[in-house]
């Protein structure tokens, strides 16, 4: 059985296509999506003199044809940002009332969402292939339903799966972080919460952990230190591990043929913990590349025969 795994991908729009498209190029027989699957901000494009106006990556972009508009869409979408149109006095109202700023997000995220689970439907239909998503941390709960209800693709979040003879156990709670996002727990607690999510598993030895947060002291978990203004420390060149210890203790003592993990868009690698391959494919999400892993398992044997590591 094959497994093409990706993460952390945040709304980028190129990198869910190249993912829907991985199975048959891959000849894979599942596509994992680890989560973290919604953009993180906005992008106006602002109505300006009969023309739109618009600030990427700190440079400002005067456009003048609904051509010029529709590839200014495509390039913010591709990076994972949400493109809105607004006019001027949208912009002057969302300036005074922050609430209007997060229903309008929130409102274009669960479509951008709706889309997405459109295309799998459309891409992998007839294809023999399955593709499980499961939501992050960076994942509002609202999503979750969405994926549920679409036909071709199915709800990772707290459902054993069984693959082939192997028993897919996922969860995108990690533990907390500096940001306070959606779904975080002590430590303590997601023991807890992968304790009675393996519990329903057969057999823990031919399980797959979809788990986002990646193991603590892995070497997946290195992400650049903080001080406490949030500012990179050394420039970011001083790395610490940010992993969960609930995430390590439960590998160590379930040992799984395979742990799967994003989270830390630095933590690209694969060791392994005990019997247990771990892997984190990274993300390169807003350069457009997909950044993946093509895990091949023995079926008869329970265990990963070989992996690769890949960009694209």
């Amino acid at each position: 059985m094959r497994v093409f795994f990706a993460t952390d991908i945040h709304g980028s729009e190129v990198c869910w296509r190249k993912f829907l498209n991985a199975g048959t190029f891959h000849k894979a027989d599942v596509l994992i999506m680890g989560g973290d699957m919604t953009g993180k901000a906005m992008v106006p494009i602002v109505a300006d003199n009969g023309g739109w106006e618009v600030t990427v990556q700190e440079q400002r972009h005067l456009l003048s044809s609904e051509d010029e508009v529709r590839a200014m869409e495509k390039r913010i979408g591709d990076r994972g940002y949400y493109p809105v149109r607004l006019s001027r006095e949208e912009v002057d109202a969302w300036a005074t009332d922050p609430a209007l700023v997060d229903a309008r997000f929130k409102a274009v995220m669960l479509a951008a969402v709706e889309r997405w689970m459109a295309l799998a439907d459309e891409r992998l239909a007839g294809s023999g292939i399955r593709c499980i998503v499961s939501p992050a941390n960076d994942d509002i709960f609202e999503i979750d339903p969405i994926i549920d209800r679409a036909e071709r693709v199915e709800l990772g979040e707290a459902n054993t799966i069984s693959l082939d003879g192997f028993s897919l156990v996922s969860t995108g709670w990690a533990n907390p972080t500096p940001w306070n996002t959606y779904r975080e727990l002590p430590e303590p607690e997601l023991r807890e919460r992968i304790d009675q999510l393996v519990s329903e598993v057969p057999d823990p030895h031919r399980s797959i952990f979809n788990f986002h947060a990646p193991p603590y002291g892995s070497n997946l978990d290195n992400a650049p230190k903080l001080d406490a203004a949030m500012h990179y420390v050394s420039g970011g060149q001083a790395l610490i591990p940010v992993g969960s210890k609930a995430v390590r203790e439960s590998i160590l003592a379930y040992g799984p043929a395979l742990s799967l993990h994003g989270h830390i868009h630095e933590g690209k690698g694969a060791v392994k913990l005990g019997s247990t391959l771990a892997v984190n494919p990274g993300s390169s999400y807003e350069d457009g590349v997909l950044q993946a892993a093509v895990v091949d398992l023995d079926v008869k044997k329970g265990q990963v025969k070989r992996y690769l590591l890949i960009n694209g």
